[in-house]
This record gives C-alpha cells, sequence and structure tokens, in this order.
C-alpha cells in the first residue's frame, strides 16, 4: 500500500534518508517483530520499533509490572504497578503510534509454545533475564530459521550479537549450555545501571530495522560489549563452532527442550 501524506509527515525523517526513502519506510510497515520479554531491554526496543513504524509487533511476557522494574523499564508507568507487562506495553506503543498494532502474549516461553509463537515473524528480540530462557530463543530461532538479535546486562556492562541462523555464530556455538544457577548473579542479586538497559536496547532495535531493510553490516559473528562507566564499546570477532551442539556439524539438539540449570554448591564447586 503507498504511503497515505499522514505517514509521509510521519515518518519524514526516515523518508528523507537515502538508505530508507519511501520504500523503505514501506517495508517497516509490512514487517513483523517479536520482542520476547517486556522488561528493560524490552522497552526502549519496543518504544523505537513503535515509533519507526515496524508494521506488527508482538509483545511476550509473563509478569506483572513491579515497583522496581520502573528504574529502567521505561515503557512502564507508576500507575502500571501490578498490571500484567504485555498489556502494559501495549497501550505505551499504540499511544506513540496507532499506525501499528501489537499483539500481546501474557505467557512465558516455553519448549511446547515459542515455535507456535515466532513463526509467524521476521525478526526476534530477545530480552529476556535468564539463561534458560536465552538458549531456547536461540534454538528455537534456529530451527524456525528466524534471525534474532541477543542481548544481556548486568551492574555496569552490556553485550549483544545478531543471529542469522545457520549462517552465522550462534549463541550455543559460544555458550554450550547455562552456567550453574548461582555461578551468575542476577539483576536482582547484582544490581543494573538504569539507563544501560536502554542503551543496549535500544541497539537491539536497530539491528532488528537494519535487518529488515537490508542496509549495513549487522553484528553477526561479533559479540558488542559496552561498560558504562567507561563508555567503552568493544566487538569481539566470533567464528562459528563446527561442534556446536546445536548447528555444528554432527548436532546433539534435534529438538526443543526446557533447558535447567543445575544448583551450584559455591562452597564446594567442582563446575
Amino acid at each position: 500500500m503507498p504511503l497515505t501524506e499522514e505517514q509521509i509527515e510521519r515518518y519524514s525523517r526516515h523518508i528523507i534518508l537515502e538508505q530508507v526513502g519511501g520504500v523503505g519506510q514501506e517495508k517497516l510497515l509490512s514487517s513483523k517483530v517479536l520482542i520476547i520479554g517486556a522488561g528493560g531491554l524490552g522497552a526502549p526496543a519496543g518504544l523505537y520499533l513503535a515509533a519507526a513504524g515496524v508494521g506488527t509487533i508482538g509483545i511476550v511476557d509473563g509478569d506483572n509490572v513491579e515497583l522496581s522494574n520502573l528504574q529502567r523499564q521505561i515503557i512502564h508507568h507508576t500507575t502500571d504497578v501490578a498490571t500484567a507487562k504485555v498489556k502494559s506495553a501495549e497501550a505505551k506503543m499504540l499511544a506513540i503510534n496507532p499506525d501499528m498494532e501489537v499483539k500481546t502474549y501474557h505467557e512465558l516461553v516455553k519448549a511446547d509454545n515459542i515455535r507456535d509463537i515466532i513463526r509467524d515473524y521476521d525478526f526476534v528480540i530477545d530480552g529476556t533475564d535468564n539463561f534458560p530462557a536465552k538458549f531456547l530463543i536461540n534454538d528455537a530461532c534456529y530451527f524456525e530459521k528466524i534471525p534474532f538479535s541477543h542481548a544481556g546486562i548486568l551492574r555496569f556492562d552490556g553485550q549483544l550479537i545478531t543471529v542469522l541462523p545457520g549462517r552465522t555464530t550462534c549463541y550455543r556455538c559460544v555458550f554450550s549450555a547455562p552456567p550453574p544457577t548461582n555461578a551468575v548473579p542476577s539483576c536482582s542479586q547484582a544490581g543494573v545501571l538504569g539507563v544501560l538497559a536502554g542503551v543496549i536496547g535500544s541497539l537491539q532495535a536497530t539491528e532488528a530495522i537494519k535487518y529488515l531493510l537490508g542496509i549495513g553490516e549487522l553484528l553477526t559473528g561479533k559479540l558488542l560489549t559496552y561498560n558504562a562507566l567507561t563508555m567503552d564499546f568493544r566487538k569481539v570477532g566470533l567464528s562459528r563452532n563446527p561442534n556446536c551442539p546445536l548447528c555444528g556439524t554432527n548436532p546433539s539438539i534435534t529438538e526443543l527442550k526446557d533447558e535447567k540449570q543445575i544448583v551450584c554448591d559455591l562452597k564446594n564447586c567442582k563446575c
């Protein structure tokens, strides 16, 4: 469909970009992006993708808004406490841009539902905060051949990588399995700088837009790390692992399963 006069005005700063133009904006309007996790990473990603005119955005999260979320999850407001995160996120995205559609999934992704959820989307953003979910998203996207952006944040550090399944380094090429439960602290245990989520989540939205438009250089085969205290960005080159249990030469993972983290006894750790 050709752009309307209102759309031309709304997206004018995109349209005047040579790499986007009217054709590119039409691509965004016809694209579908799924955000798994309406938290610190999903919040800025959702707002920027909605503002950019991505036509359909799915948002998956089984939690309700808590007061402690508001320090970094900017898509939620104080009046949203106790509301389902997906409904709170939907309201803010439609408020910034009623020109798009939001699909909500008030549930957690699991091995028995994730493929049905993700298969209708062009790109997936992993905004989850736990390792089993991240491995599940990686594996599901591999089986469905859907590109995705992985990211993680903790304290003052963030990282992200973009994966084109079957073509570039996947999450399991780097990390073969979840670490023991107590080996890596969570944000609730170690803390996280609120604005860090904004930086990394916005970069994930950037990767999604670049992929949908077919422009620029994606973070494939590269892990981008960022430290907010030193303002240092660093890219680390990553090669595909021929022994990867998922995408390697002789894969041992041939179907989805819910990962379980072993509990590590820190005093007598033998991990």
